[in-house]
């Protein structure tokens, strides 16, 4: 190596280190300052489901009510806290560079904990991100960084925000950087995600004890090539895929029938609150909140506990999670997805005469994979939750959940990278909300190929038989 050459690499190793340098310590800082945060939400939220029994009727009386509250602030202090967090991030980053505005993290810390007391359907995870993100960009505005330093400090901080909720640091970290773009993941940004999450994750466990929950499903111990279970497991990935295009179509639906409604926008979300208060007096309150007793009963190896889960009880979560948000809820959608996972994976078991636990937790995060087109993120978050040994399964379904939902999402801010076939033909680099996919004539025209290929070899195969037996 001549000595230009080597002064050369010798630069571009100190310039890598000191940009490593430089991401572990803003990373590990923005993480910590998000870990807390986050921490405080969810001790919050923790105290006020406690304090339900408190009141002398039902608690989901109060839902009209707290809809009404929720969509007023939001719509008076903070309009960019809408929804459930996770696609006003996407959006942030995409089209503003990361600015957010600080005023997101009071207003939807409070609004989703409302939500959530009064039973409203939603996650506590989209506002873990929202949060996450409103702190970094403030603190990069402070310090006043460049604005591609800020996009990655945003990103940062929705890594941050997912892996102090999930209690999942690095699937949290990988699904903040997944989520935004369908197809490709920005590689520079990986490693402050990272840091960012493990970061959060170890200041809100170990500073703030938080706790998590993790899932011993006792299944086989190595991987065991049952070709039955492998049949059931990939046709489980078919149906999960299409619960997931369930869940995006239902939503998609409800929302727009809300926007439709030419009322004032405090009534729509009292009559919305007054809706799901009905259903509930119907249906029960298995479908309110978070419901994360029902995921763990879906997911237990009690045989009591997942008997006594409905079979309906995804389809009906998916109709109370929609409502929420649709008429004005504030809170994320990646709770109910868990809930609607683990539910369809529970009666898709008892369809095919499966273990259950096992199809609850392919459920889990292959509906995950599908709703979110996040496969890698589910893959992990499968290994951080249920162990190695759902790793095999998993992949199976969640890359076919992946690919049944087709080019959409619940997020529809999220660019499009790829196509997920080559018989369909989409307009890559645009909003996934804005790509319609159309398919070409080449597929059909293949298939009519090997099909008269398959005739034609049967046909002189018969005929070489009848040649034999003469």
């Amino acid at each position: 190596m001549t000595n230009k050459n080597l002064n050369k690499h010798l630069a571009e190793q100190t310039v890598m280190f000191a940009s490593i340098t430089k991401w572990i310590l803003i990373s590990s800082l923005i993480g910590a300052i998000v870990g807390a945060i986050v921490s405080l939400f969810l001790k919050l939220l923790e105290y006020c489901e406690n304090s339900r029994e408190l009141l002398p009727f039902n608690y989901y009386y109060t839902l009209p009510f707290a809809l009404v509250i929720t969509v007023f602030l939001i719509k008076k202090f903070a309009p960019s806290a809408q929804g459930h967090g996770t696609e006003k991030v996407i959006e942030a980053v995409h089209k503003k560079s990361g600015e957010m505005d600080i005023k997101v993290i009071p207003v939807k810390l409070f609004a989703t904990v409302l939500t959530i007391f009064a039973g409203g359907s939603v996650g506590k995870e989209g506002p873990g991100a929202q949060i996450g993100a409103a702190a970094a960009s403030f603190i990069a505005n402070l310090f006043k960084f460049s604005r591609r330093d800020k996009k990655k400090m945003v990103i940062c901080g929705i890594s941050a925000g997912f892996a102090s909720v999930f209690g999942t640091p690095l699937a949290g970290a990988i699904f903040g950087v997944e989520i935004l773009i369908v197809g490709a993941l920005m590689y520079d940004i990986l490693l402050p995600s990272i840091v960012a999450g493990f970061s959060a994750f170890f200041v809100a466990k170990m500073l703030f004890g938080i706790s998590y929950t993790y899932f011993d499903i006792a299944f086989y111990t190595v991987f065991d090539f049952n070709y039955a279970l492998i049949a059931k497991i990939l046709i489980g990935g078919i149906f999960f895929g299409l619960v997931a295009d369930f869940i995006i179509t239902t939503m998609s639906a409800v929302e727009k029938f809300a926007s439709s409604l030419k009322m004032n926008y405090m009534l729509k979300a009292f009559l919305g609150g007054v809706v799901i208060v009905i259903l509930t007096m119907i249906f029960g309150t298995e479908y309110l909140g978070l419901g994360f007793e029902t995921i763990k009963s879906s997911l237990s190896s009690s045989f009591e506990l997942h008997e006594n889960v409905p079979w309906y009880a995804f389809i009906f979560k998916t109709v109370f999670t929609a409502l929420t948000l649709g008429f004005g809820g504030s809170g994320g959608v990646i709770t109910p997805v868990f809930y609607i996972g683990a539910t369809s994976g529970n009666f898709f078991g008892w369809l095919v005469d499966g273990y259950i636990p096992l199809f609850a937790a392919l459920g889990f995060v292959s509906v995950l994979a599908g709703a979110t087109s996040a496969p890698i993120a589910a893959m992990i978050m499968a290994v951080e939750l249920f162990g190695m040994n759902v790793a095999h399964y998993a992949a199976l379904s969640i890359i076919i959940a992946f690919l049944m939902t087709g080019h959409r999402s619940v997020f529809p801010s999220q660019l499009l990278a790829m196509k997920k076939s080559e018989a369909l033909d989409v307009n890559l680099g645009e909003e996934i909300n804005n790509t319609h996919a159309t398919y070409t004539t080449k597929f059909f025209e293949n298939i009519g190929k090997i099909g008269k290929l398959i005739y034609r070899k049967l046909k002189e195969q018969r005929a070489r038989n009848k040649d034999e037996d003469l």
